[in-house]
């Protein structure tokens, strides 16, 4: 083996620990994720009976096999809206001024820098929108709601041609793989992402995705139902206090991530994980349509809450908030060498440090637990008359636990010994004397 072959193995060792069950579970999940998205706008739309509509196996069987419904999913308007709203974030990432800032220095020795401006392109972003209203009222934004269908599919689309792209892309000489992305399986790796950090010069797809395009249009989306809403009651005035308290929600939600935008730079995503059809179907298409689901739900189940309701799902999201920023607070101060509370905390024999009380001591994700109290908070101003309006904080329950078990296991690796030890001095993983 030549020295320079020598290097990238040990540069790019062969992934040899599978997730998700391996292949077969990431072709499910491939297959599975498209499916989902849009088995939730057919499982809860008003143009197909209502959430849930009624089951009719025989109509489910002859729609899937006729090639007419298959048609049905392209729409050329929405692919070309999707398209022009895709340019747009770019360019915006190109022309609008941000700071370039270092993320976690990778095991190559190189330290890459990243543009800070999703919050400037949220703003620009809003201003747009609202200059559409205040021209032309809410009636252009209701081709989102009108066109759901084709811009879902225009969405899994471009995550399918981004997730090939970068796969290929990742065979190119000198290219920095994840170190869970290179099996050597072409399934697994297409989707669970073969390459760290695949950029066109400075631009870096991951981070772009991670909060730009995705998370932008689930606010979008929002403000379009909305829209939506208003014409069907006949103004603004009149949309329900059920919408406007999940659009308020919801869109509080991304803008504070938009605006805390370098905090992602230090999450398993950006320093872990590779960029493949995972992450970008994720980004791309499950957050902003099915993230949005309450809304559009809202749209054809208009509900009012009143005073008393309103005031109790808002102190439940309030609360959630709290956790996650206290949480993330106490964290983010105690790594940079601040611990103003006094934390108490243990010393690993590597010399990290793991704190043991506050926050971090009652759980080992207690983020977690803020962000899961958040998500409650958005359906339940949707009532109880359907489970599937709760999709999202179940699903996003599931993912959290996957998360903290992955985490939980790098940590194992990482601190040997001492990590047992931690987890006698905090033994809940996410919600205290719960799980």
């Amino acid at each position: 083996m030549s020295s320079s072959s020598k290097a990238a193995s040990d540069l790019n060792p062969r992934t040899t620990h599978y997730e998700f069950l391996g292949p077969p579970g990431a072709l499910a999940i491939t297959i599975g994720v498209p499916a989902m998205t849009y088995a939730l706008y057919f499982g809860c739309s008003e143009s197909h009976g209502g959430c849930p509509p009624p089951i009719d196996t025989a109509l489910i069987l002859d729609s899937l096999s006729n090639p007419s419904w298959w048609k049905g999913l392209w729409d050329t308007k929405a692919a070309l809206a999707y398209l022009a709203w895709y340019a747009f974030i770019v360019v915006a990432w190109v022309i609008l001024p941000g700071d370039w800032v270092d993320g976690v220095p990778m095991r190559n020795g190189v330290t890459k820098k990243y543009k800070i401006n999703a919050f400037s392109t949220a703003l620009l972003t809003f201003g747009v929108v609202a200059g559409v209203i205040y021209r032309y009222g809410p009636e252009p934004l209701t081709f989102i709601y009108d066109h759901w269908l084709g811009l879902v599919t225009a969405s899994i689309l471009m995550a399918v041609v981004q997730g090939l792209g970068c796969y290929l892309a990742s065979f190119r000489k000198g290219a920095l793989l994840a170190l869970g992305g290179n099996s050597g399986n072409p399934i697994y790796d297409f989707y669970i992402g073969r390459e760290l950090n695949p950029s066109i010069g400075s631009f870096d797809l991951k981070s772009f995705n991670e909060l730009r395009p995705g998370l932008i249009l689930w606010a979008l989306i929002d403000v379009g139902m909305v829209c939506e809403q208003a014409i069907r009651r006949g103004g603004f005035a009149k949309v329900t206090d059920s919408m406007w308290l999940v659009v308020a929600f919801q869109l509080f939600y991304v803008i504070d991530a938009l605006y805390n935008e370098p905090a992602i730079l230090t999450t398993m995503d950006i320093t872990t994980d590779g960029f493949g059809f995972m992450l970008a179907v994720g980004d791309l298409a499950w957050v902003p349509f099915v993230y949005s689901l309450q809304a559009r739900y809202l749209v054809f189940n208009q509900i009012e809450l009143g005073p008393i309701n309103t005031a109790l799902i808002v102190l439940v999201n309030l609360a959630g908030y709290y956790i996650f920023r206290a949480a993330n607070g106490e964290k983010n101060d105690f790594r940079n060498g601040r611990n103003t509370k006094n934390l108490q905390y243990m010393t690993t024999e590597s010399g990290r440090k793991l704190l043991t009380s506050g926050w971090w001591g009652r759980s080992r994700h207690p983020n977690y637990m803020g962000d899961l109290l958040m998500a409650f908070a958005w359906s339940l101003p949707t009532g109880f008359n359907t489970p599937i309006t709760y999709f999202y904080v179940t699903y996003f329950a599931v993912l959290l636990i996957h998360r903290e078990r992955r985490d939980s296991e790098a940590c194992k690796i990482k601190y040997g010994k001492d990590w047992d030890k931690y987890k006698k001095l905090v033994p809940w993983r996410i919600i205290p004397y719960v799980y």
